[in-house]
């Protein structure tokens, strides 16, 4: 089951795998324990380089990836369009944030030299990249090309 996509229950915090079927708007996927609704968060994923290998790497979804500082003018500018982008995509890609200040390792390991960067990626190997803010409508065509449908 590749087209799947792990969600952690916020009630009682079981794992489960559900069918990026049953992730269409209409559906209301539960949780296999206690049957309460699963959601998939419409805003950006925190990812730390602790938590990197399990949110990112091991995805069964693409993730799209901000690299960001909180004292970098044009990351602030696109973080209203990553947030939008988070609940659009949901279920077809994840979307995260990363302070690339306070995860050094993970911004060494994708030689990250300009912020804001936005990085695709897929089995937690690199796809894409775009370095720099962009309007909406430029990261979206840019998503569209490098994830398939």
């Amino acid at each position: 089951m590749s087209d799947a996509q792990m969600i952690r229950c916020a009630s009682c915090g079981a794992m489960n795998r559900v069918p990026l079927d049953r992730l269409q708007p209409g559906k209301e996927p539960v949780c296999g324990r206690c049957k309460s609704p699963l959601t998939v968060p419409p805003h950006p994923l925190v990812v730390t380089d602790a938590t990197f290998a399990e949110q990112v790497d091991r995805s069964m979804l693409p993730v799209l990836i901000d690299m960001w500082a909180p004292w970098c003018g044009p990351c602030r500018m696109i973080t209203p369009i990553v947030e939008q982008l988070a609940a659009e995509f949901a279920g077809r890609m994840r979307v995260a944030k990363m302070n690339v200040d306070e995860n050094p390792v993970t911004a060494e390991r994708f030689r990250i030299q300009s912020i804001p960067a936005l990085l695709l990626l897929q089995n937690g190997r690199e796809v894409d990249r775009i370095v720099g803010a962009q309007p909406k409508t430029e990261i979206v065509r840019w998503i569209e090309r490098s994830i398939p449908r």
